[in-house]
């Protein structure tokens, strides 16, 4: 996404099964490569990790 991605927009490079589509690629955004998975972060279910991804984009919004 040329000019960012906004807060509550899906990612177009997210494949059906939520998987990046340019993982690990030199055009990946920096700060998709950045952010480090961590258990708080994803806790026990995919609920709770975009439960924390949405809060994340609210809090860094800008």
């Amino acid at each position: 996404m040329p000019q960012g991605k906004p807060a509550g927009v899906r990612c177009i490079q997210l494949d059906p099964a939520n998987l990046c589509r340019i993982f690990g690629s030199p055009e990946r955004p920096a700060v998709c490569a950045s952010l480090q998975p961590a258990a708080d972060m994803c806790g026990s279910s995919r609920e709770h990790a975009m439960h924390y991804l949405s809060t994340l984009e609210q809090l860094t919004a800008g």
